[in-house]
């Protein structure tokens, strides 16, 4: 028999703020994270704006050792699986070890390491490669540091699949607990890749936003005037648990994991199927896994991620899969705030997803002055957040290489 599963704590690292709270605050409020790049001299490049997380200090949580030791999107796990667990109040006791597990993943890993590592081969030559190159680097060692430092015994593993990989990780991990294999499970994403070589690449795909006069406008999502999306960066991790574990602590249930799907595009590398129907096909997946009918969705944190031909194509797999529900559907991209942080995208979102349910408020796309036409018959929360009824809201990912993830949550009752 299934059991059921619920989030106790979410913990956020963005642009907008450095724990779920600020972030959330940011959100309701309207506020956009988008600014010039800092981190590099980005002069040269097409685009120069970037949704950075501002004045982190890894030694909040980690020691001056530790530091060199670890990538920028550990350091952003760390950080974030900590705010989510002093959220959820979890301790992990040699009593519950085994049960409590990590799925923490990365679109890209340590961008910014393998950039300083392979200047280091180039100019001083291979004996001055860092011996914690590689485990600064790879995309399991968020878990595996998160693991390490929390004394979660139980699985532990990591999903890499593109702008998919948190809400795969979240999916998956409520997989385990939902047939027994965990209690708990510390999951989500990170991603730190505002780098030269992070930021150019996307940049010679034309995938990136060129409005380096207006940051705070640059994210769009669903305006006619869209041109690319925003380069973010920062983690999104929640605490889920079987229900029973949760009450018996007295933990906070903020929502509760219903509904998780997964589909595949099988089209092209970095364009969505032109019907959406990869995009259509998770989002009934998740409602079916639910048990739901497409009406019972209140809301929909999209990916939205403020391309020319993403846009579009998510508002037709939407109209597809709610029909006449879909005007009545609010749809938001929390992207116009955050920027797209790739890899730790589905994990932000369904964060903020939670904490939408929780405060039942939906949040905004901001920057929308002009709706595509495309899009204009459907609900998009235009600029301000807004009070709500919200039971069930779904969130999506989709990925380069087609890879699809759709999570629906609820406002938990007994």
């Amino acid at each position: 028999m299934k059991r059921r599963v619920v989030v106790t704590g979410v913990g956020l690292l963005s642009a907008l703020g450095h724990t779920a709270e600020e972030t959330w605050a940011a959100v309701r409020a309207s506020k956009c994270g988008v600014g010039p790049i800092t981190q590099f001299d980005a002069t040269e490049y097409s685009s120069r704006i970037a949704a950075e997380v501002k004045n982190f200090d890894p030694l909040q949580y980690i020691d001056r050792k530790e530091v060199k030791k670890v990538g920028r999107f550990i350091q952003f796990a760390i950080a974030a699986a900590d705010d989510a667990m002093k959220a959820s109040g979890l301790q992990v006791t040699p009593e519950i070890a085994e049960m409590v597990g990590v799925y923490i993943g990365s679109g890209i890993g340590a961008f910014e390491v393998i950039e300083r590592e392979h200047r280091n081969l180039l100019e001083k030559g291979p004996s001055r490669i860092s011996p914690f190159f590689i485990p600064a680097t790879i995309v399991n060692l968020a878990s595996g540091n998160v693991s390490i430092r929390t004394g979660a015994k139980g699985p532990n593993s990591a999903t890499s699949t593109a702008c998919t990989t948190s809400a795969h990780c979240i999916g998956d991990s409520f997989r385990l607990i939902q047939w027994g294999y965990a209690d708990a499970m510390i999951c989500g994403g990170a991603e730190a890749c505002i780098t030269p070589m992070g930021v150019g690449g996307f940049a010679a795909l034309r995938a990136l936003s060129t409005r380096n006069d207006e940051p705070e406008k640059a994210c769009r999502p669903w305006d006619k005037d869209r041109d690319g999306f925003i380069i973010g960066e920062g983690s999104g991790i929640l605490i889920i648990e079987e229900l029973e574990m949760a009450k018996r602590r007295g933990a906070p249930i903020l929502a509760e994991i219903v509904g998780y799907g997964m589909s595949g595009d099988a089209y092209h590398i970095t364009a969505p199927s032109e019907d959406g129907d990869g995009a259509y096909r998770v989002m009934r997946n998740a409602i079916k896994d639910a048990g739901l009918d497409p009406s019972q969705i209140d809301y929909v944190n999209a990916h939205g991620t403020s391309t020319p031909v993403g846009d579009i194509i998510e508002c037709s797999a939407i109209k597809r899969t709610f029909g006449e529900h879909s005007a009545k559907v609010a749809v938001s991209s929390t992207k116009s705030m955050t920027g797209h942080l790739l890899g730790g995208a589905g994990g932000m979102e369904a964060g903020l997803t939670v904490l939408g349910i929780r405060d039942q408020i939906a949040p905004p796309t901001i920057n929308l002055d002009s709706v595509d036409p495309a899009c204009a018959d459907l609900d998009l929360v235009p600029h301000t957040a807004r009070p709500m009824k919200i039971d069930y809201a779904l969130s999506n990912s989709f990925g380069f290489g087609g890879t699809n993830g759709s999570l629906i949550f609820k406002r938990y009752t007994e």
